[in-house]
């Protein structure tokens, strides 16, 4: 159950109101408006006057709601109208009259609208036109002429919606912590509908928003990605000419009078304001390019595989900048991206947008190699053409946003750690569709029995336990192309193979032959060590035990750790 409170203003706001709510609507989808709750139970009703002008009895209504408002005269407040619209989730039943009734009593004594056994409250009427959902509107000037005390009435009405879920046995929602977006209005909805988009425009401008500041590195930089993208953009500049905000609009969106309709950035998402984009970028400055700047797909995988452990064991605010960076990553993957997947990296990037925000102040310096990293791989589109580079970051990625969804399930984000599961299941299904053709490309490719059975014969002996799963999984022989190429560049595949099996524990991997490849890969394309070397290397060294990510031990009131399975 979702309500949501609007405040209106002018001399005529309660008037139009109510026309609103007794009209059509915006795409003729209101049917049989009624009351079903009023201050005083026999407001007049225009959805129940047979004998009546219609338009009369709105009037009506709407004057006895206004007139404490009016007798105030010249000390009534500005804003004067207070609107919530409480909507039911579609699996649920259809509540009666009398339930809605008694679920607008209970909105408007937690909202301090209306607090029980008050008959000097204001004024408030509840109207039914659909059978999910009930319009609130109140006039904010007590009957006794005072103002009501409704101190953070949005927070209140959340947590009375939460009890009227478990009360009645509604879809439970999840509770928020007041970091989401805002979300489209239902105007907003019915215009993309008749305009035969999927998509308000409010989210299209957050998405392109948050993509320009994940793609930039400076404000400059900024604005330029937005009108590059097709955004209109309009800085708002004060006195001394310095840019102290800004809005945007899609072109050819446009209100009655012709003009576009603009969004500022904080209207979008709270952290899309521009001085915390500018917090953003300032923190996140890249360091000076280097003289051999390494594989940038690289660098974003072990800049992504660092995530878990920085989840698991560094403070909060290192850990919320890292899940910044992640759905920044996220973000701008779908550029990079095969157009077979681009769709559900974009569905991912969408949902994870919520898991990346909470009220813990984020440490965005401690998430700079991934941020730098995945805006060189737009630069630098060529290194994706083959698909492994992004197939391994998604691997990695995979694994980073299950450890998402536990973090928030610790610090009880019940919001966030539901957008991170939604976001699982789109990356899994984008990383099966990246992946499985590199796989198959390598599979194409493997060497010959006798080779495979050297790697076979030194898996068994570095790692018992998992050999014959390894030896099982379906990518066993992508595994041994990427081992041979390796060997072909001057590797000694064994040390590779040690090297990647000592990266980190492969109990939890699903297909620990895919999970292999990928890091065999990463080591493979590095620079090969000189035979001399590699004869040192083999005589001193040992492979070290894996090390899982996970604390090793648990206290029986600790909370459970997220079972990860790679892909």
């Amino acid at each position: 159950m979702i309500p949501k409170i609007i405040l209106g203003k002018g001399a005529r706001a309660t008037r139009r109101l109510i026309g609103y709510l007794y009209g059509p609507g915006s795409a003729n989808e209101h049917t049989d408006p009624h009351l079903v709750a009023s201050w005083n139970d026999f407001a007049p009703d225009p959805g129940r006057s047979p004998h009546r002008n219609p338009k009369d009895v709105e009037d009506q209504l709407a004057a006895q709601l206004d007139q404490p408002v009016k007798m105030l005269g010249d000390k009534a407040p500005t804003t004067t109208v207070w609107h919530c619209p409480v909507r039911a989730a579609p699996e649920d039943p259809i509540l009666t009259d009398a339930q809605w009734a008694d679920v607008a009593r209970r909105i408007v004594a937690a909202a301090g609208i209306a607090p029980e056994g008050d008959d000097e409250a204001c004024r408030r009427v509840a109207v039914r036109h659909a059978d999910d959902h009930i319009h609130i509107a109140a006039t904010l000037v007590r009957q006794d002429g005072r103002r009501p005390r409704r101190d953070h009435d949005i927070r209140a009405v959340q947590r009375e919606a939460r009890k009227i879920e478990a009360d009645l046995g509604l879809r439970r929602l999840n509770p928020g912590d007041g970091t989401a977006a805002k979300r489209p209005t239902s105007k907003e909805h019915f215009k993309a509908k008749r305009q035969g988009q999927d998509t308000t425009t409010r989210e299209i401008l957050r998405t392109r928003v948050r993509r320009a500041v994940a793609a930039a590195s400076t404000e400059t930089e900024f604005f330029a990605v937005l009108e590059a993208t097709g955004v209109t953009v309009r800085p708002k500049t004060g006195p001394s000419g310095d840019i102290l905000g800004y809005s945007v609009a899609l072109p050819g969106d446009l209100n009655r009078h012709g003009e576009p309709i603009w969004f500022s950035g904080s209207t979008l998402a709270g952290d899309l304001s521009l001085p915390k984009i500018r917090h953003r970028l300032t923190a996140t400055t890249p360091e000076p390019a280097t003289a051999q700047p390494a594989d940038p797909w690289h660098q974003a995988t072990a800049a992504t595989e660092h995530i878990p452990r920085r989840l698991t064991h560094g403070d909060d605010h290192v850990a919320q900048g890292q899940l910044v960076a992640l759905g920044g990553a996220l973000d701008l993957l779908p550029l990079a991206a095969p157009a077979a997947a681009r769709s559900e990296l974009e569905r991912a990037a969408a949902v994870f947008e919520r898991a990346t925000r909470s009220r813990i102040t984020a440490d965005f310096d401690s998430a700079r190699v991934l941020r730098r990293s995945v805006q060189t791989i737009l630069r630098t589109r060529a290194a994706t053409r083959d698909g492994a580079g992004l197939a391994m970051l998604l691997d990695a990625a995979l694994i980073a946003v299950a450890f998402a969804k536990h973090w928030h399930r610790t610090h009880q984000h019940a919001q966030q750690e539901a957008a991170a599961q939604q976001a699982l299941v789109h990356l899994q299904t984008a990383y099966a569709q990246v992946a499985v053709p590199v796989l198959d490309d390598l599979a194409r490719r493997a060497p010959g029995i006798q080779t495979k059975q050297r790697y076979a014969r030194h898996l068994q002996q570095a790692v018992p336990e998992h050999a014959d799963r390894i030896l099982k999984d379906p990518a066993w022989d992508a595994l041994t192309t990427t081992l041979a190429d390796a060997e072909t560049a001057g590797h000694n595949p064994a040390t590779l193979l040690d090297q990647a099996l000592g990266q980190r524990t492969l109990d939890d991997a699903r297909n620990p032959a895919r999970a292999l490849t990928w890091r065999i890969h990463r080591l493979g394309q590095r620079h090969a060590p000189s035979p001399l070397a590699q004869a040192a290397m083999a005589r001193s060294t040992t492979r070290l035990p894996a090390t899982p990510v996970h604390p090793p031990t648990a206290t029986p009131t600790a909370v459970q750790q997220p079972q990860v399975r790679r892909r």
